[in-house]
């Protein structure tokens, strides 16, 4: 399997949108075709999918219009849609809505696929070096390993960013010059799909643009969604929140004995106390992922190193619903695997990748510090 793609982009945001269109373009028009594949299933023509997309448009220009030009720059330099480019990243969103007509027409609850993740939380006091590790394994459509890229954004008006994310989106997981990292996972709750929200995308873009903390934080904390959604965002100075986001309410859940980990249910009891998982039937190996990963890094607090949770992450306790899930077809019939296992030291701006490991493949490195793939040795 080879290394997710290294792309790099500078300049102001229709630039460097040109410049991601055009190094990741065959990999952008894939994961054009596997969204639009998905959302034809619901008989919905490209005008139909073109007009949903363009619901979200007058939301993310209220967001942040940056990130509209940065996206009709990637539409341009890949030779596709604008409609296309914000498809994918809004696609979680869009997904939703493309499920029923009476959903697209009532913004009422439904059901997707959804792709679940497991994320870690090495506090710097148990791990081995004194710095701190962010990491989760991504669980998704397996062809998404073919989508698949890590880009690097040069900015001027802010602190680069270094993001693995599907092409043509503007981030998922990542980390920044300032020290900081954000996971995303899959969550779901009885509030879904009342309103529409900010793609969580462009709300994880936001958060690793933020030169503070406390802003990138808020971002998180306070943007209203179309969909609950967990983000772990940390900072190499020994800081981690997790933020269990329902569209209009947040929760946190904090690191425990210098561990945090979290999966696809969830766990704040002020948030059960509120709403009403709906996630767990979709995904019931959710309640045991989080305590295998918790369970095999306990021992090792205190000496923890990215090579321990890379051990951790690929468990394979009662595969295929494990915590490293092969490629296997779901309740849908849809192939599904973890994509990717990305391990994050954000002092050190550093990520290691690695595509589809339950194959076994070497993990590849990745850097603020550097425009090259480091392979294994």
């Amino acid at each position: 399997m080879k290394p997710f793609p290294f792309i790099t982009v500078r300049g102001e945001p229709l630039e460097r949108g040109r410049q991601y269109g055009e190094q990741a373009r065959e990999r952008i028009c894939k994961g054009i075709g596997h969204y639009k594949a998905q959302v034809a299933r619901y008989a919905l023509s490209s005008d139909d999918i073109a007009s949903l997309t363009r619901d979200y448009l007058p939301i993310v220009e209220r967001f942040e219009p940056a990130f509209v030009e940065e996206m009709r720059g990637i539409a341009e330099g890949s030779g596709t849609t604008f409609e296309d480019i914000l498809l994918l990243n809004a696609r979680t969103e869009i997904l939703k809505l493309a499920e029923k007509p009476a959903l697209r027409e009532s913004l009422t609850a439904s059901r997707q696929v959804p792709d679940g993740c497991t994320a870690v939380i090495v506090m710097p006091e148990a791990t081995a070096t004194g710095r701190l590790i962010h990491a989760q394994n991504w669980d998704w459509k397996a062809e998404c390993a073919e989508t698949g890229v890590v880009l690097k954004v040069e900015r001027e008006d802010g602190p680069d960013l270094l993001t693995f994310t599907e092409a043509g989106a503007l981030a998922r997981t990542g980390l920044n010059a300032s020290g900081m990292a954000i996971t995303g996972n899959y969550l779901e709750s009885d509030r879904d799909y009342r309103e529409v929200g900010v793609p969580l995308a462009l709300i994880r873009r936001k958060a690793l643009e933020s030169d503070n903390l406390a802003l990138a934080m808020r971002t998180i904390y306070a943007t209203r969604k179309s969909a609950s959604n967990n983000m772990i965002v940390s900072h190499a100075g020994g800081i981690a929140i997790n933020f269990e986001c329902a569209p209009d309410e947040t929760f946190q859940v904090h690191p425990e004995n210098g561990l945090l980990v979290h999966a696809n249910h969830w766990v704040s009891q002020a948030a059960l106390a509120k709403l009403v998982d709906r996630g767990v039937a979709n995904m019931p190996s959710t309640l045991f992922r989080d305590l295998r990963a918790r369970d095999l890094l306990r021992p090792k607090v205190g000496r923890i190193t990215p090579a321990d949770v890379r051990t951790a992450l690929l468990d394979d306790f009662q595969t295929p619903y494990s915590l490293c899930q092969p490629e296997r077809p779901n309740t849908a019939g849809i192939i599904t695997a973890t994509v990717a296992m990305i391990i994050m030291e954000p002092e050190l701006g550093t990520m290691q990748i690695t595509p589809l490991p339950s194959r076994g493949t070497a993990p590849s490195y990745y850097s603020l510090r550097a425009n090259e793939i480091r392979l294994a040795s």
